[in-house]
């Protein structure tokens, strides 16, 4: 709470040249201030949080990007590679670009569909470009 204090000159005396700890009257006497009893108590002031807290916020911050940027989309590759290394003769897949086929061959990194029954159309494709395996995952 800011305290205004009013000096004012009284006849024939300088001002002082300090700001006194407590008013006086023209007398010269001191005033005491008593509070109010029936008056709000005084708010202390807010704690400012230390300098420790922010770096915790920070670093909690940091843990959940990694685990949003990172750690979910590598989670999906080991899911993709474990599905595509589990692929065998006769499982009937769909690739990333939507074509349905049953794998004939598997060689390395190539897959070999067929496509069509009909005319025994045979595509190859990488092992990556196989988004799922119908046989497996009736969801």
């Amino acid at each position: 709470m800011n305290n205004l204090w009013i000096l004012a000159q009284v006849e024939g005396q300088q001002a002082p040249s300090s700001i006194p700890s407590e008013p006086i009257t023209e007398e010269g006497q001191a005033i005491t201030v008593v509070p109010d009893s029936n008056a709000a108590p005084a708010r202390p002031e807010a704690q400012r949080p230390s300098g420790y807290s922010h770096l915790l916020l920070i670093g909690l911050m940091f843990v959940l990007l990694y685990f949003i940027l990172f750690r979910g989309p590598q989670k999906q590759k080991q899911q993709h590679k474990k599905m595509v290394q589990s692929l065998e003769k006769n499982d009937k897949v769909r690739t990333i670009g939507g074509i349905i086929g049953t794998v004939v061959d598997i060689k390395g990194d190539e897959v070999t569909l067929k496509v069509d029954e009909n005319n025994n159309t045979k595509i190859k494709v990488i092992a990556s470009a196989i988004g799922k395996n119908l046989s497996k995952d009736k969801s």
